[in-house]
């Protein structure tokens, strides 16, 4: 890997920070699709408000380790974090995924 400077280090950091965020909050809202459950229901399921719950959804939230097995705990699901080397082709900036995009992804990955 390349040195990069600290500003583009920040920079790149930021948006992969931003791309994980996404990815949690669209792989929870597939498994709530697929369970049939609301953001009231995760709600309760948590014990927070749901006006929280769209907080964590929204993907704006920078969520912990200790948020995201709290949610898992809540709904009897499991996190899973991997580190690997990129292909190629993820070595370029992908097009912007859309929640659809993820949540169809993380579906087919769980079944």
């Amino acid at each position: 890997m390349a040195w990069r400077n600290s500003a583009e280090q920040g920079r790149a950091a930021e948006l992969a920070g931003a791309r994980l965020a996404r990815q949690a909050t669209a792989s929870l809202a597939g498994l709530l699709a697929e369970r049939g459950m609301t953001r009231k229901d995760l709600a309760d399921c948590l014990g927070v408000s749901p006006g929280r719950v769209s907080q964590i959804l929204s993907g704006d939230e920078n969520l912990t380790l200790r948020s995201l097995a709290a949610v898992a705990e809540s709904l009897d699901a499991r996190v899973e974090i991997s580190f690997y080397d990129p292909s190629p082709a993820e070595r370029q900036e992908p097009p912007e995924t859309t929640e659809a995009d993820a949540t169809r992804s993380f579906v087919s990955t769980y079944r």
